[in-house]
C-alpha cells in the first residue's frame, strides 16, 4: 500500500516516540512464533529468500502511478514480493527479506536520516510480524486454496493497516491532530490499489505453484508490462503538462490585469513541478517596485520572502540563462548554498521582456525523497516562463498607458482629466460636513521666464513649483497639472475658510526662491479657490469657477474665493443681448475663413467659417461670448443662418473662380431642433446652385451625443447630400461605438490633444488612436490646432487627412484670404488652380 507523503514541520528526533514502540511491537507480535513449538508450514529456502529478497529489493522503489480523470492514484508493488515470501520462507526469513529491501534503499538509495532510517525498519518489522502472525495462526492449505488468499489477504492488509498506523501517529506528533482527517482521506484509494497488488501476488502465486516455469512467464509479462507503463506515463505527462499550460495560460490572460497574477501563477506552477515552492522575483525597475512572493506546499497563500538565497536569482539575472542545482547539478558553491538553505534542488528561470531579463521564475525542493528535478521539469519551467513574461510586460505596459493617460508628462502629476475624475469621485463621497475645495494655483510670471531664460528653464519651474507643493499638499489631497502654468489642489475640507486658510499656506510655502542654471528665481502664485457644493454641482464648473477666482486673484494679490458677484463676464454678456440683435440687422457680424489643408500633399481643400465680432464699444467680442448670448436670447439660429449664407454665397463665387472648395459652417443642436432647418439649408443651395457634398455642418461632440432629438434632422441633412462632421471630438467622453449611430463623415479632433501630441505622450497616443479608428470606421479626420512643424510631421506620419491651425493661416476675413491664395499661388506658377495649392505658407 503507498504511503501518503508526510511534511515534517517540526524536529523529526521526535518520531522515536513512535518508533521504539513499533519495535516493541513487533518483538511482541513475533513472540507467539517464536515460543510456539508448531512445525513451520515452510522450511528454510535459502535459494527462495535470495530469489524474493531481490524480487522485493527491485519493488521498493518502483512507484506506478495511475491517473483517473482527476484523481491520481500512486502505488508500490512490495506487497506482491511479500505476499511470495509469505508462502514460500519461514517467519524468520520474511522478517529479514522484508526489513533487509527496505534498508537497502533507505540507507544506499535515498540519503535518508538515521531517525527516518530506524522509523522505516521499524515500520516493516512490526508490518511484516502482524502479517506472519496472522499466518502463523491460521495457517496456510496449499497455493489453489481460497483460504489460503484469504489468510494471505489478511495477512497483507493487517501488516498495511499496522503501517499507516504508525505514519498516522508520526503526524499526530509532529504536526497535530488537525492535519490528521485529511491524511486518513488521502489513504483510502490506497486500500483499492492494495487490492489489486494482492490479488497479482495471488496470481504469480498460483503460476508457480503450477510449475516452477510460470517464472518465466511472468518475468516476460513483466518486462512487456513495464514498457506498456512507460509509455503510458510518458504520453500521460505530456498530455497533463499541455493541459496545465493552457489552463495557465487562461487564467494568466484573465488576471493579467487585475493584481492578481502572483496567486494563480505561483500555485498552479508549484503544483505543475511538484515543488514544495514557487517563486516570483521582480527587482525594482521605474515606477515599479520590487515583488518577491512565495507559494509553499505547507502554507495557504503568498509570503513576501523566499525559502531560497538570492545568490541563485542574482545568477539567473546577470547570465539570463537557467540556474539548475542540486545533488547532481551545479557547482559546489551553488550546492553549499542549497544545503545551507536546506533546500534540495532548484530550477531558476529569467523572465524576460523584449530579449531583456526583467525577474526570475523559480521552483524549489521537488517533494519525494528519492525524486530531483529533471530535463523535462527544466523545459517545462521555461515554456511556462515564456507566458510570464509576456503577461509581466503587458500588464506594465497597461499600467504605463493608463499613467501616462492620467498624469502629466513633464511634471508626473495627474493632468487636468485625472483631476475632474476625482472631483466626481469626491463629490459622490463626501461625509455630511466636508466640502471639496479645489485650489487652483496659476504661476506668475512664467512666460516672462521663457522668454528670457528658455522653455527648459520654464519647464524647470514647473517642476519645481509640482515638487513643491506635492510635498506641501495635506494628506489625502490631489495635486494637478491643469493647464500650462496651472497647478489644482483637490482637498476635502471642513469649510470654504479651512480651504482658503490651507490655499494661503501653500501660497506661502511656494513663494521660497528657486535656483535653476545658477540662476535664482522669485516664483510666486495666484490663487483662487471653489467649493462644492456652493460653488458648482460638477467637475468641470468647479474649476471654472476656480479660474474665475484665480484671474480676479491676479489683480488683489489674496486667495481669492469664489463668489456669484466675479462672474463679470456673464453679467457682460448680458449687455450684450441687444447689441448682438443690431449687429445681425447691419451686418456688424463678419464671417472669417480659416484653410483647410490635405496633409498628405498640402493641397487646400475647404475652409471653415467663422463668426467674428467687432463691438464698437468693447471691440473684439470673443466667439464664445456672443454664442452665449445668441444662445440665451433666442438668437442663435439668426446666428447660423447668417453664417451659412456666406459660406454657400462665397462656395459659388470660388467654383466661378475654378476653385472647389469645401466650406465648413458651425451648428449648434439647438438649430437642428428646428424642423424647417434642413428645408433652408436646400433652399440655400438650390438658389446659388452649390453641390450640397461642398458643405459640411459642424457640432460640437458633447452638444451631438448628448440629443438625441437631432437624429432625424441629421439623418435629413444627409440626405440632401450635406456632409456632417463632429468636432471637438475627444473633449467628451464619446467612443466611436456613440458615433455608429450618427450619419458622420468626418471627426475634428480637439485641438487641446493635437497641441499637447509633441510634449505629451498621453496626448500623442489619443491622436493616434482617433486617426486610426476613424481610418477603420470610413470616417475622415480633421486636426484642429495645428501650430508647429514638429506636430504636422506627426500628424503626416500618422496619415491624418486635414490639418487646420496657425501654422497654415489663422482665420481671415474675405478679402485677407483672397490675397492669402494669391501669395501661394505667386509662390509656384506651376501649380495648375483648382484650389490646388502646394505647400502653403502661413500668414500672420
Amino acid at each position: 500500500m503507498p504511503a501518503p507523503k508526510v511534511p515534517i514541520s517540526r524536529s523529526e528526533v521526535h518520531s522515536w516516540l513512535i518508533t521504539a514502540p513499533l519495535f516493541v511491537l513487533g518483538v511482541l507480535l513475533s513472540l507467539p512464533i517464536l515460543l510456539s513449538d508448531r512445525p513451520s508450514h515452510v522450511g528454510h529456502h535459502y535459494g527462495h529468500a535470495l530469489a524474493l529478497l531481490a524480487l522485493a529489493t527491485l519493488a521498493t522503489p518502483l512507484e506506478l502511478r495511475f491517473d483517473i480523470r482527476r484523481q491520481g492514484l500512486s502505488t508500490k508493488m512490495n506487497e506482491i514480493p511479500l505476499i511470495l515470501a509469505l508462502y514460500y520462507l519461514s517467519p524468520w526469513l520474511v522478517l529479514a527479506v522484508r526489513v533487509t529491501a527496505g534498508l537497502v534503499w533507505n540507507v544506499f538509495g535515498a540519503r535518508f536520516s538515521w531517525h527516518k532510517v530506524a522509523f522505516n525498519a521499524a515500520s516493516h518489522f512490526a508490518g511484516t510480524a502482524t502479517a506472519n502472525l496472522i499466518v502463523f495462526q491460521f495457517g496456510l492449505h496449499g497455493g489453489g486454496s481460497p483460504l489460503t488468499w484469504l489468510v494471505l489477504g489478511m495477512a497483507i492488509l493487517a501488516g498495511n493497516v499496522v503501517t499507516l498506523a504508525a505514519i498516522a501517529g508520526v503526524m499526530v506528533l509532529l504536526q497535530g491532530v488537525g492535519q490528521l482527517p485529511q491524511f486518513l482521506k488521502s489513504s483510502v484509494p490506497g486500500f483499492a490499489v492494495m487490492g489489486v497488488n494482492i490479488v497479482l501476488g495471488l496470481v504469480m502465486l498460483l503460476a508457480l505453484v503450477a510449475s516452477d516455469w510460470g517464472a518465466l512467464l511472468l518475468v516476460a509479462l513483466a518486462i512487456v508490462l513495464f514498457i506498456l507503463y512507460r509509455s503510458y506515463t510518458q504520453f500521460f505527462r505530456q498530455h497533463r503538462n499541455l493541459t496545465e499550460i493552457y489552463a495557465l495560460t487562461r487564467e494568466i490572460a484573465a488576471t493579467n490585469h487585475d493584481g492578481t497574477l502572483p496567486d494563480v501563477l505561483l500555485g498552479r506552477v508549484r503544483a505543475l513541478l511538484t515543488a514544495d515552492s514557487a517563486t516570483l522575483w521582480l527587482p525594482r525597475h521605474g515606477r515599479h517596485h520590487e515583488m518577491l512572493l512565495s507559494s509553499r506546499f505547507d502554507y495557504q497563500g503568498l509570503l513576501d520572502s523566499a525559502p531560497t538565497p538570492d545568490l541563485f536569482r542574482q545568477l539567473a539575472m546577470r547570465t539570463g540563462q537557467t540556474v539548475v542545482a542540486g545533488p547532481r547539478a551545479g557547482g559546489p558553491e551553488l550546492q553549499s548554498a542549497l544545503q545551507e538553505a536546506q533546500v534540495k534542488d532548484i530550477i531558476v528561470v529569467p523572465l524576460r521582456s523584449s530579449g531583456v531579463a526583467i525577474g526570475t521564475l523559480e521552483v524549489a525542493g521537488r517533494l519525494g525523497d528519492k525524486v530531483l528535478f529533471g530535463k523535462e521539469d527544466v523545459q517545462l519551467l521555461e515554456t511556462v516562463s515564456l507566458q510570464v513574461g509576456a503577461a509581466v510586460e503587458n500588464s506594465r505596459l497597461v499600467d504605463r498607458l493608463q499613467f501616462d493617460a492620467n498624469h502629466d508628462a513633464l511634471t508626473g502629476l495627474a493632468n487636468r482629466r485625472r483631476m475632474l475624475t476625482a472631483l466626481g469621485e469626491a463629490m459622490t463621497g463626501r461625509g455630511p460636513r466636508e466640502v471639496v475645495a479645489v485650489l487652483l494655483f496659476d504661476v506668475v510670471a512664467l512666460r516672462e521666464v521663457n522668454e528670457s531664460l528658455g522653455h527648459d528653464a520654464g519647464d524647470q519651474v514647473l517642476i519645481q513649483v509640482a515638487k513643491r507643493l506635492r510635498g506641501l499638499a495635506p494628506q489625502g489631497a490631489l495635486v494637478a497639472r491643469v493647464g500650462g502654468d496651472e497647478f489644482a489642489v483637490e482637498l476635502r475640507t471642513a469649510s470654504a475658510e479651512a480651504a482658503a486658510a490651507v490655499a494661503d499656506t501653500l501660497r506661502a510655502g511656494l513663494r521660497d526662491r528657486m535656483v535653476i542654471d545658477s540662476l535664482t528665481i522669485d516664483v510666486d502664485t495666484n490663487v483662487g479657490v471653489s467649493i462644492y457644493p456652493d460653488h458648482g454641482s460638477e467637475p468641470e464648473a468647479l474649476l471654472q469657477r476656480a479660474v474665475v477666482a484665480t484671474s480676479v486673484a491676479k489683480s488683489r494679490g489674496i486667495v481669492q474665493l469664489f463668489n456669484a458677484g466675479l462672474q463679470s463676464r456673464s453679467v457682460r454678456r448680458v449687455g450684450l443681448a441687444a447689441d448682438l440683435d443690431a449687429a445681425l440687422n447691419t451686418g456688424e457680424l463678419e464671417v472669417y475663413f480659416q484653410p483647410k489643408v490635405s496633409l498628405k500633399d498640402r493641397r487646400l481643400v475647404g475652409v471653415e467659417c467663422l463668426a467674428r465680432w467687432e463691438h464698437p464699444v468693447h471691440g473684439q467680442v470673443a466667439p464664445p461670448d456672443f454664442v452665449a448670448v445668441a444662445e440665451h436670447t433666442g438668437q442663435l439660429a439668426r446666428l447660423n443662418s447668417v453664417v451659412l449664407k456666406e459660406g454657400i454665397r462665397r462656395a459659388r463665387e470660388w467654383a466661378d473662380a475654378g476653385r472647389s472648395l469645401t466650406v465648413a459652417v458651425n451648428i449648434s443642436v439647438r438649430t437642428l431642433g428646428d424642423a424647417d432647418f434642413p428645408l433652408q439649408v436646400s433652399e440655400l443651395l438650390e438658389k446659388h446652385g452649390v453641390p450640397a457634398e461642398r458643405i459640411i455642418l459642424e457640432l460640437s461632440e458633447q452638444e451631438l451625443l448628448g440629443s438625441g432629438r437631432s437624429v432625424p434632422a441629421l439623418k435629413r441633412l444627409r440626405e440632401l447630400g450635406v456632409l456632417l462632421s463632429v468636432d471637438d471630438f475627444g473633449a467628451g467622453r464619446s467612443s466611436f461605438a456613440d458615433l455608429g449611430r450618427l450619419p458622420v463623415q468626418e471627426v475634428k479632433i480637439d485641438r487641446a490633444f493635437v497641441q499637447g501630441m509633441a510634449t505629451d505622450t498621453a496626448d500623442l497616443a489619443i491622436v493616434r488612436t482617433v486617426v486610426d479608428m476613424a481610418r477603420h470606421f470610413g470616417l475622415a479626420v480633421v486636426a484642429e490646432g495645428v501650430e508647429s512643424e514638429l506636430t504636422l510631421g506627426l500628424l503626416e506620419d500618422m496619415h491624418c487627412d486635414m490639418g487646420q491651425g496657425f501654422l497654415f493661416s489663422r482665420a481671415l476675413p474675405y478679402e485677407r484670404f483672397e490675397s492669402w491664395l494669391q501669395i501661394q499661388a505667386d509662390a509656384d506658377p506651376t501649380v495648375p488652380p483648382a484650389g490646388e495649392v502646394r505647400w502653403l505658407r502661413a500668414v500672420p
